[in-house]
């Protein structure tokens, strides 16, 4: 088994807290030194009680998701010989109300755009192959209740 950690600070300040006028500005840390600013979405809490500068625990998912896809999309096509120059993703989480009546983040959409250098190049079919193959090893995806599609290769 492989542990993996984050480390959330949040501090109280001179605010009442009772009166859930407090801010949910907090900080996450990770075991190579990165502090990253976060809160609570501006769409859960209004500002500025949230901090829109920062990263908010629905968008990290997503980017986990995203990540975690692309990691294994990006080993997987060196191993059959593609070479990957660029791979950008616009990820997208759609919070809703899930099977339960809770609210979920319901279903993460990739919507990968891939650019290949070099004369071996990628079909449709293989393309889609890399991305299934990606998504199945995806441990992230698998965590999650909600779906987690490729846009174009479901």
């Amino acid at each position: 088994m492989k542990r993996f950690e984050a480390t959330l600070a949040w501090q109280r300040g001179d605010q009442a807290f009772t009166d859930l006028r407090y801010s949910r500005a907090h900080r996450w840390r990770f075991d190579g030194g990165l502090d990253v600013p976060a809160s609570s979405s501006p769409l859960s809490v209004p500002v500025p009680l949230s901090d829109p500068a920062a990263v908010d625990p629905e968008e990290a998912l997503v980017a986990a998701a995203a990540s975690c896809h692309m990691l294994f999309f990006l080993s997987l096509a060196a191993a059959r010989g593609y070479v990957v120059d660029r791979y950008e993703d616009r990820a997208v989480g759609l919070l809703d109300t899930g099977p339960d009546g809770r609210a979920a983040i319901t279903r993460v959409v990739l919507d990968p755009v891939i650019a290949f250098g070099g004369e071996r190049q990628p079909d449709r079919a293989a393309l889609a192959e890399l991305h299934h193959e990606a998504h199945a090893r995806c441990y992230i995806a698998n965590s999650l209740k909600g779906d987690v599609v490729v846009e174009g290769f479901e």
